[in-house]
């Protein structure tokens, strides 16, 4: 019988991480081919806060979280496969690891969380915003198809985006393990046992995948950021910066619906997002299969 889960994930390298009911589980295939997996506690602000649990804060919230959780999880993958030379470390590791001591991880991982905010604003925020005032004596002043134009270009530059890292060859075995991901969770869905075998079998298009999120969030914010009208365009970066929680909180919602919903309103709405999920998945061999059970399994507390 098929069940709903919150049952979420993410792909690192060589690897998946997995979200469930029990925890947080990281699965990374090492170098010698054995399994090593991490697993920690995971409850979120949502869960521990009422007011971070409403409507609309719960999606900003979230989103936060899964940043965090997610450049953690990447740091984690990544540490098996850095050079451990020794004498390796330059005089910038030195200097950083005696200022920040121990604390030195989470200061790197603020600034990741920095970057990575500053680098997605700059890029699907601001310069969509700034290419569309180019436009505007030449085409028209109305602000509802000014947003529109806007909101093209940020799709077109995602869409690129997404298209262009997914040719890196690292990149493209991300992707497998994204689509290990969403093969296991359909399968856990199902009820069926988990193998690699069974796994195999569904599709790798899942309607809760970050990819639907990150679409939508282009999608919706050309409906918000249509009521700030169109003034200077420090006005406008301001205005959209600002209307990130909003619009972050927004998707959230729409999201959650369609991972509930087998209307056709929700097949429709997350149809461009699943499409894009053909590029930012790929079909994974048994053994990353294997690790995304192995994960699973672990933050559903089934080992």
């Amino acid at each position: 019988m098929e069940k709903k889960t919150t049952v979420g994930g993410q792909a690192v390298i060589e690897g998946v991480m997995m979200r469930g009911t029990k925890g947080l589980a990281t699965a990374v295939r090492l170098p010698n081919g054995s399994i090593e997996v991490k697993k920690e506690s995971s409850e979120s602000l949502t869960k521990k806060n009422k007011f971070f649990g409403f409507p609309i804060i719960r999606g900003f919230i979230s989103l936060i979280e899964s940043l965090i959780i997610g450049i953690k999880s990447l740091e984690y993958s990544a540490s098996f496969f850095e050079d451990d030379e020794e004498g390796s470390e330059s005089k910038f590791d030195k200097w950083f690891d005696k200022v920040f001591k121990e604390k030195g991880n989470s200061v790197l991982m603020g600034i990741s969380l920095v970057l990575s905010l500053a680098f997605s604003i700059l890029l699907f925020f601001i310069l969509p915003t700034a290419l569309t005032s180019l436009v505007k004596k030449t085409i028209t002043s109305n602000v509802v198809v000014l947003n529109i134009i806007e909101g093209i270009i940020r799709v077109i530059i995602f869409i690129s985006y997404i298209f262009i890292v997914g040719k890196l060859e690292d990149i493209k075995r991300v992707y497998q393990y994204h689509g290990a991901e969403h093969k296991t969770i359909f399968c856990y869905e199902s009820g069926i046992d988990l193998t690699p075998e069974n796994a195999k079998k569904f599709g790798r298009l899942h309607p809760r995948c970050g990819t639907n999120f990150l679409f939508l969030v282009m999608v919706i914010s050309i409906i918000i950021f249509s009521f700030t009208g169109w003034q200077s365009i420090g006005q406008r970066v301001i205005s959209r910066v600002l209307l990130l929680p909003v619009v972050s909180g927004v998707t959230y919602e729409v999201i959650k619906w369609l991972g509930k919903s087998d209307s056709k309103i929700s097949k429709i709405i997350a149809w461009p997002g699943l499409l894009l999920q053909k590029i930012t998945t790929q079909e994974p061999d048994e053994s990353m299969l294997e690790v995304a059970i192995t994960s699973l399994k672990a933050a559903e507390g089934l080992e």
